[in-house]
């Protein structure tokens, strides 16, 4: 990140810090490219990502990655990857790891908007009563997706209230909203 910043000319501001639980929670952010997947495994420590299962197969990447020990999933695979997940997740969770989600499940350009979100984030916060910590950032406008060059700039990052809830898709809609808010200021 740092090499970035003085090689790149990208910067980065977090606003919310405070908001972060000291205990195990799910970081649910928006989805725009690889810089936000770097940088989110820095909030809480440790913590795992969600992460489609093709990716472990990239020749020294991947490998790198299973490393981190995330969990997979197949997305051709919808309901049996979905119970693994959240199956995977509580025993992550209990152990002290905190999950990084991105309920938008894939990258989106800024200038797209934000994408629906899956309920799984909902989901994993019920069944395992740990909060959802909502986090909104604009890093697609410097380190644009799919593209090797970088622009110059300030990504915000913002760090939501841990939202909790009783019912999962009440709990995603109040994440989504919040995301949503903040995406529009910021983007």
């Amino acid at each position: 990140m740092h090499s970035l910043k003085i090689i790149c000319g990208v910067n980065w501001k977090v606003e919310g810090s405070e908001n972060l639980p000291k205990t195990p929670c799910i970081l649910a952010s928006n989805h725009q490219g690889a810089w936000e997947s770097f940088f989110l495994q820095t909030l809480c420590i440790p913590t795992t990502s969600i992460i489609k299962k093709e990716l472990l197969y990239i020749p020294f990447f991947g490998w790198a990655l299973a490393c981190l020990k995330p969990i997979h999933l197949k997305r051709s695979q919808k309901v049996s990857s979905l119970k693994k997940v959240v199956k995977d997740s509580a025993k992550k969770l209990k152990n002290g790891t905190s999950l990084i989600i991105f309920p938008e499940g894939t990258r989106a350009r800024p200038e797209k908007g934000l994408k629906k979100f899956t309920n799984s984030c909902g989901l994993i916060s019920v069944q395992n009563n740990v909060p959802i910590v909502p986090i909104c950032h604009n890093s697609g406008l410097f380190w644009k997706n799919k593209k090797f060059t970088k622009e110059k700039g300030t990504v915000i990052l913002r760090i939501g209230a841990p939202i909790y809830g009783k019912e999962p898709k009440k709990v995603t809609q109040e994440v989504f909203e919040w995301i949503n808010l903040n995406f529009n200021e910021i983007n």
